[in-house]
């Protein structure tokens, strides 16, 4: 399965509680701060409702 690097890039201040839920359930805790993830398809989803959040990128094996 593919992992997925990403970072907050943009302020979850003035967001729907749903989004900022999403964000802390991808393990997203501060700005600029890069978590690894694997890209199960529920995680994809929760990528794809906060993709304008986040800076995305797939990480070579």
């Amino acid at each position: 399965m593919k992992k997925y690097k990403i970072s907050q890039v943009r302020s979850a201040i003035g967001r729907p509680e749903r989004q900022k839920r999403t964000l802390k359930a991808l393990g997203l805790r501060k700005l600029h701060n890069p978590v690894t993830i694997e890209g199960t398809p529920q995680v994809l989803g929760m990528i794809a409702k906060v993709q304008h959040l986040l800076d995305v990128e797939e990480v070579k094996a």
